[in-house]
């Protein structure tokens, strides 16, 4: 799946069935001495997306412990492309495009109010057994099932 560039230069996600969009607001404690958002700070709002996206399939962190997997994260790609500012309204899109080895959810950041692209981000977990602390080299079926999906054959 690819992301697209709309004729105004804002870039749309991939079309995927499963994304989540929150908006928030830039507050003072978010930025640092130069006075535009920490680049820190945008983990956290990559986190609340990932949550939505994540309360949206059902699969949230506790469902994923109770189904016997922890998900840590991996990978994750941040790009700047614009600075977030105080008082800034942002919209804040997750979509996953990969779960068959990995579930992979790309992001975007945006302007609320222009749709003008901000950041854009990437980031990567896998399943790891709760019970051994072993990685899985396939996501397993329960995830399939959240998605909607038909798990491979073993």
């Amino acid at each position: 799946m690819s992301n697209t560039v709309l004729p105004d230069g804002r870039i749309r996600l991939a079309n995927s069935p499963w994304s989540a969009e929150i908006e928030l607001k830039i507050q003072f404690y978010d930025l640092d001495p130069m006075e535009i958002v920490w680049h820190g700070r945008y983990v956290k709002y990559l986190e609340d997306a990932r949550c939505a996206l994540l309360d949206q399939i059902g699969y949230n962190y506790p469902a994923m412990k109770e189904s016997g997997y922890a998900w840590p994260i991996i990978e994750m790609h941040l790009r700047y492309a614009q600075p977030a500012l105080f008082g800034q309204r942002l919209r804040v899109r997750a979509a996953i495009v990969e779960w068959e080895n990995r579930l992979k959810i790309d992001y975007l950041l945006s302007d609320a109010e222009s749709g003008q692209r901000l950041t854009r981000a990437t980031t990567s977990q896998v399943a790891v057994r709760v019970d051994t602390r072993e990685m899985c080299f396939v996501s397993p079926p329960v995830l399939w099932h959240k998605l909607g999906l038909n798990p491979p054959s073993p």
